[in-house]
């Protein structure tokens, strides 16, 4: 039998599948005390893993472990080194999530190009009046979005954006131009092209050393002043000291963060109290939909490891 270890909760759907498979016992852990997750994950097969970070010294204690199933498609809280000279096997869920987070992200520029928020405070303030005073809103239609990156919800996006009549232009050296041609869009081979040109710029990149401050005061200088910054891929792509001065100084229009170098941000942090930034707490992939579908997906992604049925662009090459 099989020992699976689900570090943190999991939606309910997934256990269901487990239960089906008497050749799988589990055990769902939402204690993070490291001795004890050591005890727990020594003689294991799998272990799923949310956003709890699975460092060198807890894989290093594993005995059996076979397969690493990640709920989501970032990774950067497990040590990849240690994963690679275990040969352990790293999936992601590739797909579960990519309509929530294209939505989220078609939020938060609808959101800040309309300041539906500074509006909707201006009416239950009893400021209706001073609707005049805000800061200023523009359309997105015609508009240049530049997304960084090519993957599953960059492909959802487009969609979205197609449909508000917006110009799409994708900056992703490792993408096929006939590819993204295909979609409808434009393949940008400078990212400061691209960036001199955007109204918009998402980005839905993983963090790793090459997008590490991608975005900071040297790119931000060559955007445009009506330009908006959307990151819901992970923090510290985006310098945070750099793009609050940026908002303060009216460098840019505004920007959307869903993500944060440290989670949850220093109380101290001055994104928190900037009207320019529109904040959510790591939240674009949290619909009830997306929830479901990335658990099932996690489990999923085990079992057919096992049964030699997993899908090869669920795993990730190291």
């Amino acid at each position: 039998m099989k020992k699976i270890i689900i570090i943190d909760n999991i939606h309910q759907a997934a256990i269901n599948i487990l239960k089906k498979r008497k050749d799988f016992s589990y055990e769902v852990l939402e204690n993070f005390d490291l001795n004890i997750l050591k005890e727990k994950i020594k003689d294991c097969d799998a272990i799923a893993l949310k956003v709890f970070k699975l460092n060198k010294e807890l894989l290093e204690s594993t005995q059996k472990l076979k397969v690493i199933s990640k709920h989501g498609v970032g990774y950067d809280n497990i040590d990849l080194d240690t994963v690679k000279n275990k040969k352990i096997t790293l999936t992601i869920t590739k797909n579960a999530n990519s309509v929530s987070v294209a939505e989220h992200i078609f939020s938060m520029i609808l959101n800040i190009s309309k300041g539906i928020n500074a509006y909707d405070k201006c009416v239950k303030d009893g400021n209706f009046s001073k609707k005049h005073e805000l800061l200023p809103t523009q359309e997105i239609s015609d508009k240049k979005i530049l997304i960084v990156g090519f993957g599953s919800v960059t492909k959802k996006l487009i969609k979205r954006c197609l449909g508000f009549e917006m110009k799409v232009y994708i900056y992703d050296p490792n993408a096929n131009k006939e590819i993204i041609d295909s979609f409808g869009c434009t393949k940008i081979d400078n990212l400061d092209e691209g960036l001199k040109e955007a109204d918009i710029v998402s980005l839905n990149v993983p963090l790793n050393k090459n997008t590490h401050n991608m975005i900071n005061m040297e790119k931000i200088k060559i955007m445009k002043k009506n330009s908006i910054i959307i990151n819901t891929s992970r923090g510290g792509i985006v310098n945070e000291k750099d793009l609050n001065e940026a908002l303060d100084k009216n460098m840019i229009f505004g920007a959307g963060l869903d993500v944060f170098e440290n989670e949850p941000p220093e109380i101290d942090n001055p994104l928190l109290k900037n009207n320019r930034v529109l904040l959510s707490p790591h939240a674009a992939a949290l619909t009830e939909e997306c929830k479901k579908r990335t658990g099932e997906d996690t489990i999923q992604n085990i079992i057919d490891f096992f049964d030699g049925k997993l899908n090869k662009s669920n795993i990730i090459k190291l």
